[in-house]
């Protein structure tokens, strides 16, 4: 892991200070980065640099302005019919908000209160936001993505499935995994076409493509932008695919204590998190 910003002094360049600084910069603060390591020579980088297995990733963003999900926006997903809405295609995105103390790193532990009997996992592409976005066409909608990152929208379906609306069963503390890293979108030319899957202690539960996604990455944003003003920093959970553990066959597997839940998309990295369980 390099150390940038302690390499940039070298330079006498300065660069934000925390990463949220570095979204709300936007791509000055990515060409800035980009010029850096053009000047840094290898030996100067591997100075600069930490091995991972030294450091502790802490979730990219704690406190975005929203978090915004979407809910049934993959084809796959669908016609499992968790929700119990049936299998038509929605027109428009459904969508909900998660606080951001739903959010957790990498590494860190899912909390499973004692009284939830149907602890669930969702893998979800999450777009962040570079810029202010208010109205804008899908065409326009890459130019205001700073990038993406992974998250797992976790799920209390004994809860959900209950409550009219999702969010109670979706806001508990813990229950937005984001990690490891944002990738910026100049490295993801194509995020309409990239694998997501999930394991569960070892056991490859979801396997598919955001090709499968109803609204892809720009149209989501289109849409949401002509609901509420979007801002830099804010994360969008655009959806998970099939295989969510409520909806396995021949019955559903939920998660309990001590499972371990790893999520992987092309192009990101691999996010994962184990379950703890605490009574209340």
């Amino acid at each position: 892991m390099l150390r940038i910003r302690p390499l940039a002094e070298k330079f006498g360049l300065k660069l934000p200070k925390t990463l949220e600084g570095f979204v709300r910069k936007g791509i000055r603060a990515i060409e800035a980065a980009e010029e850096i390591l053009k000047k840094a020579s290898e030996k100067e980088i591997e100075a600069f640099s930490l091995p991972l297995d030294e450091v502790r990733l802490l979730a990219p963003l704690a406190h975005p302005p929203k978090i915004i999900c979407l809910g049934l926006n993959y084809l796959d997903h669908i016609e499992e019919d968790v929700t119990g809405r049936g299998k038509a295609v929605p027109s428009e995105p459904i969508i909900f908000i998660k606080p951001h103390t739903t959010i957790i790193g990498h590494g860190q532990s899912i909390i499973k209160p004692s009284f939830v009997k149907q602890l669930d996992y969702e893998a979800e592409l999450a777009i962040v936001m570079g810029a202010r976005a208010k109205n804008v066409s899908a065409e326009e909608a890459r130019s205001c993505i700073f990038g993406y990152t992974i998250l797992n929208d976790i799920t209390a379906r004994d809860i959900q499935l209950k409550d009219i609306q999702w969010t109670r069963g979706k806001s508990f503390d813990t229950f937005a995994p984001i990690g490891p890293c944002i990738v910026t979108q100049n490295q993801i030319p194509d995020p309409t076409n990239l694998y997501i899957r999930t394991w569960v202690n070892g056991e490859l539960r979801q396997n598919s493509t955001t090709k499968n996604m109803i609204f892809n990455v720009y149209e989501i944003v289109h849409h949401l932008s002509r609901v509420m003003t979007l801002e830099p920093c804010d994360i969008i959970a655009t959806g998970t695919p099939a295989g969510v553990g409520y909806a396995l066959k021949p019955e559903p597997k939920f998660l309990q204590d001590g499972d371990i839940v790893r999520i992987e998309i092309e192009g990101i990295g691999t996010l994962e998190n184990k379950v703890v369980e605490v009574k209340f």
